[in-house]
């Protein structure tokens, strides 16, 4: 048998080449804001775990995942709080105050949680997440702040548990197990199973699921570990450590961009994008029969053979439905797990599988099935396109922000910080104060003394020539400072001018592109719409396409029941027109010997007037003849019939009915509306008998004798009564079954009334009558009347005639 895929490795294939191949595409599209999934599937013991995991010295596609995250968003993280998951599946986005308070919240928490990078490895994992590869995404958007949140939960069972959640721990009350008696070692509570629920963009999720902000590949595959010790692991047979549950891992990333000065986060929820990676390791699907289950492991495993049955019965419907555009139901529902990815296959992301074979001659029958499956549901396609909002800021807003905060700390460091700037401008003033020339001694001790105020008196008149000097000069300064502002506003309005014209030029073109991305809108519209015509017609046109051919099948079956049914009527008339032929032959046979009986009679008749004109004719002349009387001479030779003549003077016969020799019995005595009496001697009387005009079921219900009375004109013309009798017995269906034992003809003749036919050739109409009505009658002496539930005429009437 050959399967073919994708991509094949071989058992020698190293984990960065499983990871580049298949989940790095994934990981770039989480950057870009698009949804991924990945799952694991194969037999127990195929390595699917390993192939997640990894193992020591050489890790997974989990850690790696998180390593290309980390490596690509790392100078672009934001601060921890700045967004805030909430409960419906969104995302909010905190300023940098509240975001803040929230930290000192958390460092205020009775036992605060150390910093990642001050946080001791548990080198139980520490190899495993020790990648050497660097391997980031290109082309990450710089302008955007990012924030990473995991999320680990396990579907077991058909039941969704979070393996990060902390059970509460109270001394007090004591926990109970599920047999209601107390657990002794209260190291542990099972977790609540969790519920799904449908967010407002019609997205599934688990609700109450814990969701923890990572800065670090280390702390998020420590959250994956510490939820891994808690997973469900049993032994069996094929595997010593066989994962007994579904576990998914699901990665969410945050992005949201920055302001107009490229400092803070922009607070509109409705530019932040919420992308999602998740890493499905699916329990191992096995037999029952080879893994020797009991108890619980047999639940388990025939709950995880349900769940992967559901996931191919929705792959499989997907694929009918896109390859033959049909509209059918996916039972997603039917479990958890698809359940809870309806999303992805719905196109909200790619998909991807890898497939784990372990070539092992007792895994050979579940890794035929596990191949099957897997090659089918590569012809399963599924994408939907992505709208990501519009920003409208300017690239390249934070480098550039950072670049004028170090111009602008380095121009203050050479300027001697703004401290120094407001001394020289004291010093400055200071020595403007300084140029005027010193006052001399103002004290008058004698009143002779005649030189300190001319001395007084011409310093101060220096000084007031002085102040006028700086004045004027101060004026002119003003004026030139004047002039200089008047020209730097001219020149500052002819820049406006021109900034103006600019923008009108800018402007129009801006409204011409408006225009023209409205045309180009419209036409999209145009022609969307006329895409959903075809699409609609082509619809219609395959409808009517399977409906012409259902038509054309049911033709052809009809034609078919047609060509059967006309060799059945072939056959049919064939044996009829065998019969009528075979009826019509006696019939002549039984004419030629009435025709012959009469001629008999006539030539006897002939004979008799011979004998008599002879007896006449030898008589002796002396004698003289007798004249016969009036009464022989009216007298007029009568006609022989077939049968000899009756006795002219017979004795009237009192009429008796003859009774019947089942007359102890029930009967039913069916006689038509249209039956004459006819008087005959042999009438029969049935005592206690239920009289009918039509057979009924209620009526044969009561009675085990039937009787019917049939009248028709017999070959002379007279009036033959039959007596078609039968027993009633009860059929398998319910009703009752009339079966015919005997015939009883009663027939009347007249001895006056029958006439010779005159005339042989003549046809006689009674004749055709009588046998059009002894057809029917012997049609009728051969149906059967059966009672079943459903007919129209009561529970099941029906007749079912067969030919003699």
């Amino acid at each position: 048998t050959q399967y073919s895929f994708k991509e094949v490795f071989g058992t020698l294939v190293v984990q960065k080449e499983l990871f580049d191949v298949v989940a790095k595409p994934l990981v770039e599209d989480l950057i870009r804001g698009k949804n991924g999934l990945l799952f694991t599937y194969g037999v127990t013991g195929s390595g699917k775990t390993h192939t997640m995991t990894g193992s020591p010295g050489d890790g997974g596609l989990l850690p790696r995942c998180l390593d290309m995250i980390f490596n690509s968003i790392g100078p672009f993280q934001a601060k921890r709080f700045v967004f805030k998951l909430d409960d419906k599946n969104g995302v909010d986005v905190q300023c940098e105050v509240d975001a803040l308070l929230e930290r000192q919240k958390r460092d205020a928490m009775p036992v605060p949680k150390t910093p990642s990078g001050k946080r001791q490895i548990d080198p139980e994992f520490a190899d495993m997440i020790n990648v050497q590869d660097h391997c980031k995404v290109e082309e990450v958007d710089e302008d955007n702040v990012y924030s990473v949140f995991v999320s680990y939960i396990e579907i077991y069972n058909n039941y969704i548990y979070d393996l990060l959640e902390e059970a509460p721990f109270e001394p007090i009350k004591p926990k109970w197990n599920n047999c209601n008696t107390p657990v002794r070692n209260g190291d542990f509570i099972p977790p609540q199973s969790k519920i799904l629920r449908e967010d407002q963009n019609h997205n599934m999720y688990v609700t109450g699921c814990t969701e923890v902000e990572v800065k670090s590949t280390e702390e998020a595959f420590e959250v994956f570990w510490r939820g891994q010790k808690k997973r469900r692991i049993a032994n069996t047979q094929l595997n010593r450590e066989s994962s007994r549950s579904h576990s998914v891992f699901i990665i969410k990333l945050a992005q949201a961009p920055l302001d107009a000065d490229g400092d803070n986060v922009l607070q509109e929820k409705e530019q932040i994008i919420l992308s999602q990676l998740s890493l499905v390791d699916l329990a191992g699907s096995e037999r029952t029969n080879r893994t020797k289950a009991e108890g619980n492991r047999l639940r388990e495993a025939g709950n995880i053979n349900q769940s992967l049955m559901t996931l191919r019965t929705c792959i499989e419907v997907l694929r009918e439905n896109q390859m033959y555009g049909t509209n059918k139901m996916v039972p997603y529902r039917d479990s958890k797990l698809t359940h809870l990815f309806k999303n992805y296959f719905d196109g909200e992301g790619k998909v991807r599988m890898i497939v784990c074979v372990n070539p092992k001659a007792e895994d050979y029958e579940e890794s035929l099935q596990v191949m099957r499956f897997a090659e089918m549901t590569q012809e399963v396609e599924v994408a939907r396109p992505v709208d990501r909002p519009l920003c409208g800021l300017t690239p390249g807003r934070r480098f550039r922000n950072q670049a004028f905060r170090e111009e602008l700390s380095r121009k203050l460091e050479m300027r001697g910080g703004p401290i120094n700037g407001e001394t020289e401008e004291q010093s400055v003033s200071e020595m403007f104060l300084q140029n005027f020339p010193p006052l001399p001694s103002c004290e008058l001790l004698d009143v002779n003394d005649d030189q300190t105020l001319p001395k007084l008196i011409e310093v101060l008149e220096k000084r007031h020539k002085l102040r006028q000097m700086l004045s004027e000069e101060f004026a002119k300064n003003v004026l030139a400072f004047k002039t200089m502002l008047q020209e730097f506003d001219s020149s500052v309005i002819s820049k406006e001018n021109y900034i103006q014209g600019k923008l009108s030029e800018k402007e129009k073109t801006i409204a011409g592109q408006k225009t023209e991305l409205e045309r180009l809108e419209k036409k999209i519209k145009t022609l969307e719409y006329k895409i959903e015509i075809l699409e609609k017609t082509a619809t219609i046109y395959e409808e009517d396409k399977r409906n012409l051919q259902q038509e054309l099948e049911s033709k052809s079956q009809k034609l078919q029941r047609q060509a059967s049914d006309k060799r059945r009527l072939e056959a049919r008339l064939q044996g009829m027109v065998a019969e009528t032929t075979m009826k019509w032959e006696k019939e002549c046979e039984r004419r030629v010997a009435a025709k012959q009986l009469e001629m008999q009679n006539k030539l006897w008749v002939k004979d008799e007037k011979l004998k008599q004109l002879k007896a006449i004719v030898t008589e002796p002349k002396n004698e003289k003849p007798e004249r016969p009387s009036r009464e022989r001479d009216r007298e007029k030779p009568v006609q022989r019939s077939v049968s000899p003549s009756p006795v002219p003077n017979a004795t009237p016969v009192r009429l008796r009915h003859r009774r019947s020799r089942s007359a102890g019995e029930r009967w039913v005595d069916h006689k038509p509306p249209s039956n004459l009496p006819t008087e005959t001697v042999m009438q029969p009387h049935v005592p206690h008998a239920i009289t009918v005009a039509a057979a009924s079921e209620k009526a044969l219900a009561k009675c085990d004798k039937y009787m019917l009375t049939h009248q028709e004109l017999a070959s002379d013309g007279e009036i033959e009564t039959k007596l078609i009798k039968g027993d009633v017995f009860k059929t398998r269906g319910g009703g009752q079954a009339v079966q015919f034992t005997e015939i009883e003809t009663l027939k009347q003749e007249s001895p006056t009334g029958r006439k010779r036919r005159s005339s042989p050739s003549n046809p006689d109409p009674p004749e055709d009558t009588a046998d059009s009505e002894w057809t029917d009658v012997e049609t009728r002496c051969s149906v059967a009347v059966e009672m079943r539930a459903g007919s129209a005429l009561g529970p099941g009437y029906q007749h079912h005639a067969q030919p003699k």
